[in-house]
């Protein structure tokens, strides 16, 4: 009995063993700032396969982020970044090539009551719209959490656990829908 439990052991240690070969994960993978880290949790139960999502995260540590994981990243990356400042185009250009080719690209509009938000929306979008069709996808957080002011603490950015619901609800729908029609 001892032997066979050794034997089972020792498979189960090579199969979880990370290969050079390794296929990528199969859940979506987030970037984002606070506002994302609030609803990591939710994220996570929907089958998200990492969120990493930090306080005051700006917009220019994201290309670096996916950069780093590129050949670990699967098939569906969501970016949620500009909430704690400008957002340049060329930085979404970085995160969006770094992400690269056969992978669907999620950006999350912010909802911040600073005067970079419609800016940085706009930055989001204009990124969006210069990539073929099924590879960049807007999902227009700012909309939800307009249409939800509910959904907000008092400094009407942060996520009560209803907009950490509504936050997450909104993206995995995105995902669904983009899988749905087969999008690449």
């Amino acid at each position: 009995m001892a032997v066979m439990t050794l034997a089972v052991l020792a498979v189960l240690a090579v199969l979880a063993a990370p290969s050079a070969h390794a296929a990528p994960p199969v859940g979506p993978y987030a970037i984002g700032d606070s506002v994302m880290l609030g609803a990591k949790s939710q994220l996570l139960a929907r089958g998200f396969y990492a969120v990493n999502a930090v306080q005051s995260r700006q917009s220019y540590a994201g290309p670096a982020l996916l950069r780093a994981r590129a050949a670990r990243l699967p098939r569906f990356v969501v970016i949620h970044l500009g909430t704690n400042g400008t957002y340049p185009l060329s930085v979404c250009h970085q995160m969006v090539d770094a992400v690269g080719p056969g992978h669907q690209v999620f950006l999350v509009t912010i909802h911040v009551p600073r005067r970079w938000q419609d800016a940085d929306n706009g930055v989001i979008r204009t990124c969006a719209d210069s990539y073929p069709d099924g590879h960049v996808h807007v999902v227009d957080w700012n909309a939800a959490a307009r249409a939800h002011p509910g959904w907000l603490y008092a400094d009407h950015t942060h996520l009560r656990p209803e907009g950490a619901k509504g936050f997450a609800d909104l993206i995995t729908g995105a995902i669904a829908v983009a899988h749905d029609d087969g999008s690449s």
